[in-house]
């Protein structure tokens, strides 16, 4: 095995405490949906034991998302496979259109608000504000919530998936006009109130660090062979520890972001290693992964490519 892919897995499975069901979520995410968002329980049993997740630990938190409603059983005589929910799948679809962008997206320069202008309890506000800003939305207090780009009626059918729907009536969505003509704070000033953005770049140079020496080592021994099994071990990861990144990420166009903004050499190192690792990382999933009746889910299209080969981005120097 590579030495540094090596030490990321080991690193990994010292850890004093997984959270396996944040893990499963990505397995879901990365590897199950373009499968048909499916996996018979055991599969899923024997893909995650070589990080160290026991079979009590995985059914355990597949029970739990199946109660938080992420996932559902379908059951096959004794076997049983877990399918992503409605509500699942969106969510797994809008994350997706983040995790695998080529690049920021472009900005129309109007903001998104949501403003709260009906009662809410101090319950019913956290889990909004939890869903909101699972979908990038920064919070100006406690009342109003803002993003430069998302499609409102976009979010107002998430927060009904996520079992919002009574809240619905307490929130009112605005498109605020341009803001080069707009008489309001800056720009620079509202993204500085809704988001912390220096936390943010640390964590992401903190993610280059993580992964660029490995980079270092596939680039340097070209000829080196990634075994099957490792390959889909350290995709998990990468895209466990990006994905992380991204739920704190509001996705701001690159016309609001700092000089030098990390994220970009975060969204570089993670393109580039994915791409080294998907085909024999596939290969692992076809020799594994399974349905309750035993064959094997074909990779399909699910309407989002992994890190198009033909966006303009270069890859990072060494």
């Amino acid at each position: 095995m590579i030495p540094a892919i090596q030490h990321r897995l080991d690193r990994f499975r010292q850890q004093q405490r997984v959270r396996a069901g944040s893990l499963i979520t990505t397995v879901f995410g990365d590897a199950v949906l373009p499968r048909g968002g499916r996996i018979w329980l055991g599969s899923l049993i024997q893909l995650l034991e070589p990080l160290g997740l026991s079979e009590r630990l995985v059914r355990t938190s597949v029970f739990r998302l199946a109660k938080e409603q992420w996932l559902r059983a379908d059951a096959h005589g004794r076997r049983a496979d877990y399918v992503l929910t409605a509500a699942g799948q969106l969510r797994f679809e809008e994350a997706s259109r983040h995790i695998y962008a080529s690049h920021a997206p472009l900005w129309d320069r109007r903001w998104r608000l949501i403003l709260v202008v009906g009662e809410l309890s101090p319950r019913e506000r956290e889990h909004l504000r939890q869903a909101l800003a699972w979908q990038g939305f920064g919070s100006l207090g406690g009342d109003c919530f803002v993003h430069p780009s998302t499609g409102l009626e976009t979010v107002f059918d998430a927060l009904a998936a996520e079992g919002l729907q009574g809240l619905l009536g307490s929130l009112l969505p605005l498109l605020a006009a341009d803001s080069r003509t707009a008489r309001s704070a800056s720009d620079a000033d509202l993204v500085e109130r809704a988001w912390n953005l220096d936390r943010l770049a640390e964590a992401y140079a903190g993610f280059v660090a993580e992964y660029q020496p490995i980079l270092a080592e596939l680039r340097h021994h070209r000829s080196a062979r990634i075994e099957p099994q490792e390959a889909f071990l350290l995709r998990v990861l990468l895209i466990h520890d990006y994905r992380r990144l991204l739920l704190r990420d509001p996705g701001l166009p690159e016309v609001l972001l700092p000089t030098g903004w990390s994220g970009q050499a975060a969204r570089l190192s993670c393109r580039e290693l994915y791409r080294r690792l998907e085909e024999p990382s596939e290969w692992h999933l076809d020799a594994v992964m399974r349905l309750a009746d035993g064959s094997v889910p074909a990779a399909q299209a699910d309407g989002f490519e992994r890190f198009p080969v033909d966006d303009p981005l270069s890859v990072l120097p060494l």
